[in-house]
């Protein structure tokens, strides 16, 4: 599965200030309670499924054959296996050493390559040409890994059901159990690609900063904030009738945007049906349309 890595977040907080400023009398008499909304915002994140989830990256270190997953883990895209690496260290400057990014010059021109690479990253998996290799930033150490190996994972629901790792042949192999990942080897790093979840550093809840999804979460959330009025003796249901409607509406909408394929996929659908046609209709003749000379030297 393709994800969108251009998609932009913010915080439930702010998701909430904009329902909050449709529903003012609300607001007002203090009937908005976010604890129980916050919920409807994770229902609404699940509803639309894998693609609006953050892509993140991250090397970890294998020892006694274990290694616990991030916390913010959420489905595994890929995975590699790596070896030995070569590091450097950067020199303090300034009043704060977190904000020193370390140069991967030296690295590209090893590889004699142009291509431009993003510095501040703490994990990143980078590509030069047909070289690959994973630059990872250590407070003022950079490690370069250079050394990279399939692995293989055994099926499990935190795996992407597209995940290469499911059908590599690779001798080092590894499953994911308990919030651990368990490996074969006993000792080494190892590089995941993952799905995270849609929280902040600091834990705050994320949803997705769209023109045509930001209308389902507002939609959402009104509705509940009616319900809840509604269960409560208030008389809204003229209101609660005209959100239902737009709540589905905006849902439709929503799904339809998410679920739509990319360029990328559409081509792979175009490959497999023509592979599939091939095979249906013009394999079986491929012997008759060999040249003449050939069938006659070779006929029995």
């Amino acid at each position: 599965m393709n994800y969108n890595y251009t998609l932009k977040y913010r915080t439930f907080d702010s998701l909430l200030e904009d329902v909050k400023t449709d529903l003012r009398s609300f607001t007002t008499e203090g009937n908005i309670e976010p604890a129980q909304l916050i919920k409807v915002a994770i229902r609404v994140n699940y509803d639309l499924g894998l693609r609006i989830y953050k892509t993140k990256e991250k090397m970890l270190k294998v020892e006694n054959g274990r290694v616990r997953l991030p916390e913010d883990f959420y489905v595994m895209n890929f995975a590699l296996a790596c070896g030995e690496h070569e590091y450097s260290v950067t020199l303090p400057q300034g009043t704060n050493i977190q904000e020193i990014v370390p140069e991967y010059r030296p690295w590209i021109e090893q590889l004699n390559c142009t291509d431009e690479i993003n510095t501040g990253e703490l994990t990143c998996l980078q590509t030069c040409g047909n070289t690959h290799g994973i630059i990872q930033v250590v407070n003022t150490e950079h490690r370069v890994f250079k050394t990279l190996a399939p692995i293989k994972f055994k099926n499990s629901q935190f795996i992407d059901c597209d995940c290469p790792n499911l059908k590599t042949q690779a001798p080092d192999e590894a499953y994911i159990q308990d919030n651990f990942i368990w490996t074969s080897f006993q000792d080494g790093n190892l590089y995941i690609n993952y799905q995270g979840a849609l929280e902040d550093d600091n834990g705050n809840l994320l949803v997705p900063d769209h023109p045509m999804l930001n209308e389902y979460y507002e939609y959402a959330l009104k509705k509940r904030i009616l319900e809840n009025a509604v269960m409560d003796g208030a008389n809204v249901v003229p209101q609660l009738q005209l959100v239902l409607q737009e709540y589905r509406g905006a849902r439709n909408n929503a799904l339809s945007i998410v679920n739509t394929p990319n360029f990328s996929e559409m081509l792979k659908v175009w490959a497999a049906n023509r592979k599939a046609m091939y095979g249906k209709y013009y394999d079986m003749f491929k012997s008759y349309y060999r040249p003449v000379n050939y069938r006659i030297n070779n006929a029995v």
